[in-house]
């Protein structure tokens, strides 16, 4: 539904989006992260219609956005991160004014309307001015704007911004369910966000995508030494010394707790398994005992910092 190839922007001799390409497939989540300045807003500019590519090409829903950029913006729900609103309005005011922007009549902006404001749990707000609106109503506003006209692709910026945790999650859910009948562009700066909803991932940095791929499969390029921590009771030297010998173990750092000794372990394979059998061979009681595996955010830093070099 998303289709980049060879997307560039230069502003005068600065290049913000560098030979990007990728494609957002039906009924996916994709998470466009970065740091600031990486070019995310920039290539989604490019992408809703509202500034031209400077060379290569996108399509969304078939259509071009250099040729066909009205027909794109028809297609496309877009929220925007700095999410513009007319805060004198009323919210049924307001959304009845972008159904009308959209060439919808009465019946279909009313009908229109109540869907949206369903789903984005605007009931209790709905005849209030968007001005006296917290900040999260602010945003549930914006998300029913973009679904007002029932687009075939969504295009989000920041769409939890502002939301406390219980409308994050209502949020997440309601991301997921519209997945089913949108694909989904998503840019955040919250990584735990990204990791709980996206089914993919692109990493963009200076104008290039740099990493790409679902979180585990980003996540496994990191190197396959893990950290395994463990609280074990029984003699320290004695402990510490029969885990030093156990297949896969390339390091050990012990500190004693009264009886117990902790352990950090960095290790390779499944050395958990083999410490909970050595635990229970020698009569050693075990109060914890688990692996620490790599998150999107150790890929995320490790692909900037890779990226600068």
């Amino acid at each position: 539904m998303i289709e980049v190839r060879n997307l560039s922007k230069y502003f005068g001799s600065r290049c913000a989006v560098n030979g990007i390409s990728f494609t957002v497939e039906p009924d996916t989540i994709v998470g466009f992260l970065g740091p600031n300045g990486a070019g995310k807003t920039t290539a989604i500019r490019i992408l809703t219609g509202y500034m031209p590519p400077t060379s290569g090409t996108a399509k969304v829903a078939g259509y071009d956005v250099f040729a066909e950029s009205l027909a794109v913006r028809r297609v496309v729900g877009y929220l925007p991160e700095s999410n513009p609103l007319y805060p004198e309005m009323r919210v049924r005011e307001y959304l009845h004014f972008r159904g009308k922007l959209r060439g919808m009549d009465r019946p279909q902006r009313a009908a229109a309307i109540a869907r949206v404001v369903e789903r984005c749990w605007l009931n209790e707000a709905i005849d209030r001015p968007i001005g006296q609106l917290s900040k999260g109503y602010r945003q549930r506003v914006g998300l029913a704007d973009a679904l007002l006209h029932s687009p075939k692709v969504l295009i989000l910026d920041e769409p939890t911004v502002g939301l406390d945790p219980s409308q994050v999650r209502e949020t997440r859910s309601l991301l997921r369910e519209l997945a089913m009948d949108h694909p989904i562009l998503f840019s955040s700066h919250t990584l735990s966000e990204v990791q709980a909803i996206c089914h993919r991932i692109l990493i963009i940095h200076e104008g290039r995508i740099i990493a790409s791929g679902t979180v585990d499969e980003l996540t496994s390029q990191l190197s396959d030494q893990r950290r395994v921590c463990a609280e074990i009771k029984g003699p320290q030297q004695e402990v510490v010394g029969a885990v030093q010998k156990l297949d896969g173990v390339v390091g050990v750092n012990a500190t004693p707790d009264g009886s117990w000794t902790r352990l950090n372990i960095t290790a390779r394979g499944n050395v958990p398994g083999a410490v909970a059998d050595l635990a229970l061979a020698r009569g050693w009681a075990v109060r914890e005992l688990r692996q620490e595996t790599a998150s999107l955010e150790d890929f995320f830093v490790k692909a900037i910092v890779d990226a600068r070099k």
